[in-house]
């Protein structure tokens, strides 16, 4: 397969400037792939505006589209396009924004671009995500942290790696909460899925996937989970392929 992807877990930390940290690795992966324009999907940001979708997307692409300005790269929206399928089949590369990865994965079931995305990212277009956007590029959305604001047709998503990836992932167990840590929600979930592996990616890390190959980048371990296994830390000098196993 002939994949060419960045999956962000978070696109600001704390106290910085929106996609402050990520911005030299998005930089170098479009200047390595000799990226122009950028299709951006916005469909997971519906609380950028109180005047609608509409609204929120135009804000979402604009806040986007000054940072990879800044980059030397542009930038448009697909919810600018009159047929969304089109574009995705047309463009150069394509990034999907973070936010309610329920609402994006029903958008994109609904716009039909899911499959036709897909195809042209196993071909080799460059692909990026952060947060939601990279939640899109696995089998599945359940192991997302969102709400269900919305209930999308399926939960099937790009399925371009054969592993599931828990974005923001944390430790914490604040002091006086009694409701499940991220771990647990995470066994919960293997117990169900016991053959699927899940990446839990911290906060200022990503994954750079090139055909078969994955590399985990950042300052932070990556915490791996597997039914029958106790979870494990791994770093950067890990080999990672068995992640990219069955596919």
């Amino acid at each position: 397969m002939n994949r060419n992807l960045l999956l962000i877990s978070n696109s600001t930390n704390a106290g910085e400037v929106y996609l402050s940290w990520p911005r030299p690795h998005i930089q170098a992966f479009l200047a390595e792939n000799q990226v122009k324009e950028v299709l951006f999907v916005p469909y997971a940001g519906v609380n950028l505006s109180s005047e609608g979708l509409k609204a929120s997307f135009d804000a979402y692409e604009s806040r986007v589209k000054a940072v990879f300005g800044e980059l030397g790269f542009g930038l448009k929206s697909i919810h600018q396009f009159s047929d969304a399928v089109k574009a995705v089949e047309e463009a150069e590369c394509i990034a999907v924004g973070g936010g309610n990865t329920f609402h994006l994965f029903y958008m994109m079931h609904h716009m039909g671009i899911m499959k036709p995305m897909r195809k042209r990212i196993l071909e080799g277009m460059p692909f990026m995500g952060w947060s939601a956007g990279a939640n899109v590029a696995c089998p599945t959305l359940r192991t997302t942290n969102d709400m269900p604001i919305i209930e999308p047709v399926s939960f099937q998503g790009l399925n371009v790696i054969p592993f599931q990836i828990n974005p923001h992932y944390l430790d914490a167990h604040p002091e006086g909460h009694g409701g499940e840590t991220r771990e647990q929600r995470i066994n919960e979930f293997i117990a169900i899925n016991p053959e699927v592996y899940v990446a839990g990616l911290r906060e200022g890390c990503f994954f750079r996937v090139k055909g078969d190959d994955i590399k985990h980048y950042g300052s932070r371990s990556l915490r791996v989970f597997k039914n029958g296994k106790t979870p494990f830390e791994l770093n950067n000098e890990s080999d990672l392929q068995f992640l990219m196993e069955g596919m």
